[in-house]
């Protein structure tokens, strides 16, 4: 039956072609015969993020100014998946180590997400990080200013309930979080 839901593609035309952002213009046909065009699509690089926690419990948030938005956010540290990049998992440690200085003792896998699966090709892979400490600087990007800070669960629970976190797919990573450490539960 899903199957009937599923595209074909009939053709593909790239608008715009580069390392963090390309945009194409596609030519599809439904089950039912009806042609949809033009069909835009974003392809992003898959992307990976953690909600990562130190020796002694604490959770690191990462501020940085987001221009899209005109807002410094505040965020789970975490980047794009890098061709040089083994696995996700590696990823995910690249990037903590990076964004953050702090090394961890496991990486557990949470699932995937996706922004808008109706424009974006990519997803992001939501990871929790256990153990971590401190082994090193910052290694930024040339583009990037980050603030790394240490609060407390209750602290994020705080940020959470302030809807303070704009971030919707590191909410997403929260939530899995949280029911990873049994913090929540669905009431059945």
């Amino acid at each position: 039956m899903e199957e009937k839901l599923k595209w074909t593609k009939l053709s593909s035309e790239y608008l715009f072609k580069e390392q963090w952002f390309t945009v194409r213009k596609d030519s599809c046909e439904r089950a039912d015969g009806k042609i949809i065009e033009p069909y835009y699509v974003f392809e992003f690089p898959e992307w990976a993020t953690a909600l990562a926690l130190t020796e002694d419990n604490k959770v690191l948030i990462v501020k940085q100014y987001r221009h899209a938005l005109g807002e410094v956010c505040i965020e789970l540290p975490g980047g794009c998946v890098d061709s040089t990049d083994e696995t996700n998992e590696d990823a995910i440690r690249r990037e903590l180590l990076e964004e953050t200085g702090y090394t961890f003792e496991s990486v557990h896998y949470l699932g995937r997400t996706s922004a808008n699966p109706s424009t974006n090709s990519n997803l992001m892979h939501m990871f929790i990080a256990l153990g971590g400490r401190k082994t090193d600087i910052q290694q930024l990007d040339e583009n990037e200013q980050i603030i790394v800070e240490e609060i407390s669960l209750d602290e994020l629970m705080e940020l959470v309930d302030e809807k303070r976190i704009v971030q919707s797919m590191h909410l997403t990573t929260v939530f899995y979080a949280l029911r990873y450490l049994d913090k929540i539960q669905f009431v059945k």
